[in-house]
């Protein structure tokens, strides 16, 4: 059993490492992603991560059928609405998640998807939420996120027909960025979260939880808090960081104060 996370300079890698199951999610799995998002989050050094399935077939099918599925359950465990939090249950990272998926991606798979920020797909990859199938519903976010990703007609047909998508149907649609070779995932993948890291940690995670938030909030609100936000952000050693490197011409180095 292992969810791995390590690190290349700024960038975490979190790897969901059960291959033989396809990557499926028992409950054991699902506290120790937890703990690696609960890292990612709270480590300062941390400025991005990347989210992929070990092996080759799969990025993740969700959870493991056997453990979940009919199991019976207290109505008290309901209401631990903060047990176990998850990127895509209740978790709030701001620090950007690049996902690879080199293989199946359903059910819990995609619904993890739908929580990160940018994703790139190898050509064998394939997309669905087959929960309707199973008796269940697509959760964590499968049947909140959906519809405001994908246009409204292809994710219906997702979430009522469990009907799977390629990863070309896939980009086509918007849920990737875009399909890049097999053989280059894992490092396009680190290159893009490189990318990000290199830029003032304060701007990025702002700007990603200005841009979600702005889901709730109507537009007059959400100009506001951008004003507020700047205002902030003036006053950060990244902002004085940012103007003395493009005066020098130099890149700059960001330190996230």
């Amino acid at each position: 059993m292992s969810i791995d996370l390590r690190r290349e300079g700024a960038v975490a890698i979190v790897t969901i490492d059960r291959p033989e199951k396809l990557n499926a999610l028992d409950e054991a799995h699902y506290a120790a992603l937890s703990d690696a998002w609960i890292e990612v989050r709270d480590d300062d050094a941390i400025r991005s991560a990347v989210i992929t399935g070990a092996g080759d077939r799969a990025f993740c099918v969700g959870a493991d059928l056997r453990s979940y599925v009919g199991a019976e359950r207290g109505l008290a465990e309901h209401l631990h609405t903060q047990e176990q939090l998850l990127l895509n249950r209740g978790l709030e990272v701001w620090k950007p998640i690049v996902a690879a998926v080199n293989g199946y991606c359903l059910g819990g798979g995609l619904t993890l998807l739908l929580a990160t920020d940018l994703r790139l797909a190898a050509p064998g990859a394939t997309f669905g939420v087959p929960e309707v199938t199973r008796g269940v519903v697509a959760a964590n976010g499968g049947t909140q996120r959906i519809l405001r990703q994908l246009p409204h007609a292809i994710g219906m047909e997702m979430l009522l027909t469990g009907a799977r998508i390629d990863a070309e149907r896939a980009a086509a649609v918007g849920l990737v960025n875009r399909v890049v070779p097999a053989a280059a995932l894992g490092d396009e993948a680190a290159a893009l979260a490189e990318r990000i890291a290199a830029n003032a940690p304060l701007a990025v995670q702002a700007s990603k939880e200005l841009a979600l938030r702005s889901y709730d909030v109507d537009l007059a609100t959400g100009l506001r808090l951008e004003q507020a936000t700047n205002r902030l952000l003036q006053g950060s050693e990244d902002v004085a960081e940012g103007k003395a490197a493009f005066a020098a011409k130099r890149e700059p180095r960001f330190r996230g104060r």
